[in-house]
């Protein structure tokens, strides 16, 4: 029987020292087909990506979005941002993402997944769901990115609701915009080696060899 561990509330998550983030020399834009094959040839050496995407928020009752406008994917040295206006630029994201062999992790994946799977015609392989591991663990809720560094680093993963809602579409992204897409990206990577998951690989990670190994999470964050 495993045991169950609460989810950290709000309120103790805004009682903790602000997570380190990732600055913008540390991040790169790719919006052509060069950036990407550089991006690309970088990021095939790297056995993890932290992983997510961004999609212009839809305002109007069923409307249909046609994102993602962005996939961002990151190691634990720098985060990539990729834009999806050029298809030869798409073309090399999706052969990213259907890579074996690197797991893909982030939270909340599943919509992500489906929109990359209509947009680019492509299911990306080796993809972890990092609230899966958290639930193996015993926390009952989805933990979500700021959650998990509240458990994990004890401290609060900062997110700006500007630029959660701004417009992922737009072929000029703001500086803001690029720091919180990077960064969701990147701790998720940074929690991905904190549960003690590095030297498991692709979609193994995601069953219940995931407890072999890996240190144990705290059970909550300090009050």
């Amino acid at each position: 029987m495993h045991t169950t561990h609460p989810t950290p509330s709000k309120e103790q998550i805004a009682l903790l020292a602000p997570f380190e983030r990732l600055g913008l020399d540390r991040i790169d834009l790719v919006a052509t087909p060069g950036q990407a094959e550089k991006a690309c040839a970088t990021l095939r050496a790297a056995p993890v990506w932290g992983f997510d995407t961004e999609s212009k928020p839809t305002f109007v009752k069923d409307q249909a979005s046609d994102g993602p406008h962005i996939v961002q994917l990151a190691t634990l040295e720098r985060a990539w941002v990729f834009q999806l206006h050029d298809p030869d630029c798409r073309a090399l994201v999706a052969g990213l993402l259907v890579q074996p062999g690197v797991t893909k992790a982030g939270f909340g994946l599943g919509d992500d997944r489906r929109r990359i799977s209509a947009k680019l015609g492509v299911e990306p392989a080796d993809v972890l769901e990092l609230n899966t591991v958290f639930r193996q663990r015993g926390y009952r809720k989805d933990m979500g990115v700021k959650g998990a560094v509240a458990v994990l680093f004890q401290q609060r993963f900062l997110k700006s609701k500007k630029a959660a809602t701004s417009n992922w579409a737009n072929p000029r992204l703001t500086e803001s915009q690029l720091l919180y897409a990077a960064n969701d990206a990147w701790a998720a990577a940074r929690v991905f080696e904190a549960l003690g998951l590095s030297g498991q690989r692709g979609a193994t990670v995601a069953g219940p060899q995931a407890h072999n190994g890996a240190r144990p999470a705290p059970a909550s964050v300090p009050s």
